[in-house]
């Protein structure tokens, strides 16, 4: 049962000052079973990637292509595997208020970035 628009705010603003309060013991809290099984995956496809350049290094040494083909498999699959677990990843402090889910952060958009920093250099500029 989703909770109205009342008691999201509520439980936001909770959140908020729970982290404010102390930071450290909130993020104890978190949902340290998403960091974990990432971590895991992530480790996991790290020694799945050795793995594949051991197949790599031993079908080229063994003069069996197959083996090399297998390897190199692997290792791109491991390598896919890690990139997409990292990126879905939960981020600390960050919470999805509808769902209590972790939230993707959002990107700047490099040209307001831009745009910012040309601003601050007019104001500089008029003020001198």
């Amino acid at each position: 049962m989703p909770l109205s628009e009342h008691e999201q705010r509520l439980l936001e603003q909770m959140e908020r000052a729970l982290y404010a309060e102390d930071p450290k013991f909130a993020t104890a809290l978190e949902g340290t079973g998403l960091r974990a099984r990432t971590r895991r995956t992530v480790y996991g496809a790290a020694a799945g990637f050795v793995v594949g350049v051991a197949l790599l290094a031993g079908g080229a040494v063994t003069k069996h292509d197959w083996l090399s083909v297998v390897g190199l498999v692997v290792m791109v699959g491991c390598a896919a595997l890690a990139a997409v677990s990292w990126r879905r990843a939960p981020r600390l402090g960050v919470a999805d208020p509808r769902t209590g889910a972790p939230q993707r952060r959002r990107r700047t958009n490099r040209a307001t970035v831009v745009d910012r920093m040309e601003q601050r250099w007019q104001r500089r500029q008029d003020g001198q």
